[in-house]
């Protein structure tokens, strides 16, 4: 028994000298570690410039490699640390994660057609903010978006949609009214992506949730709006007034 635990205590000993260093080495790291960086280690600025890097090598035709196999789903399946939150349209021709060259484990995506966010959307956001720890919130919407061109069809033209796609155009619809009196010479359609994207964005950051009034409030989140271009693959990323 003397001779178990004497081995047991050098055994101790060693792993604590092997330690010791490491722990040390990682302490002044951890204490550098920027306050305002979510589950994912990354702040709300560095969630954005890796969107940036991901849709610009996307868009030059030399996309990022991501991993998808069997390595990475085990490594998820403990858990998740997405370090954006997506709130796309739903049309096949923009899936957030090509158009931003990110892999599994990585985007938080609420997808619906024209981009809007209704209880159910705003609780996925919320749900990624405040227990995923979620930095950074981006609306996109995208050229020639189908919900946006047939909420400008019941402005310009007194359309009527059956069953629930006309009440879920409703949403868009304010954002066609200010698009058009705000640029009459300019290509409704686009603008009103453009003014939908504004008015979401507005939404979230000014009164959807006091959750993310918070974290805004304290530099631990960020909203911001982008338009995709379906013809050259850019992502054009815009704050409030820069659209």
């Amino acid at each position: 028994m003397n001779a178990t635990l004497a081995s047991l205590s050098r055994r101790s000993l060693v792993q604590w000298a092997i330690a010791a260093p490491v722990a040390a080495l990682a302490a002044p790291a951890l204490a550098a570690a920027d306050p305002h960086a979510g589950q994912s280690g990354l702040t709300p600025d560095e969630a954005l410039e890796r969107l940036r890097e991901g849709n610009q090598a996307f868009a030059s035709d030399h996309p990022l490699p991501v991993s998808l196999g069997g390595e990475r789903r085990h490594a998820l399946a403990a858990g998740q640390a997405p370090f954006a939150v997506l709130v796309s349209c739903s049309d096949s021709r923009v899936p957030p994660e090509m158009v931003f060259g990110r892999g599994l484990g990585e985007l938080f995506t609420v997808r619906v057609a024209g981009n809007t966010v209704d209880t159910t959307a705003l609780g996925s956001i919320e749900y990624a903010v405040e227990h995923l720890g979620v930095p950074l919130i981006v609306v996109m919407g995208h050229e020639r978006c189908g919900a946006v061109s047939a909420a400008a069809d019941v402005v310009q033209r007194n359309a009527h949609f059956p069953g629930a796609i006309g009440a879920m155009l409703q949403p868009i619809i304010p954002a066609v009214l200010v698009a058009r009196a705000a640029h009459p010479e300019s290509d409704l359609v686009d603008q009103s992506v453009r003014e939908n994207v504004r008015q979401v964005v507005q939404h979230l950051r000014e009164t959807a949730s006091p959750a993310l009034l918070e974290r805004q409030a304290r530099g631990d989140l960020r909203i911001v709006g982008a338009r995709y271009d379906l013809d050259d693959g850019v992502v054009d990323f815009f704050d409030m007034g820069e659209a």
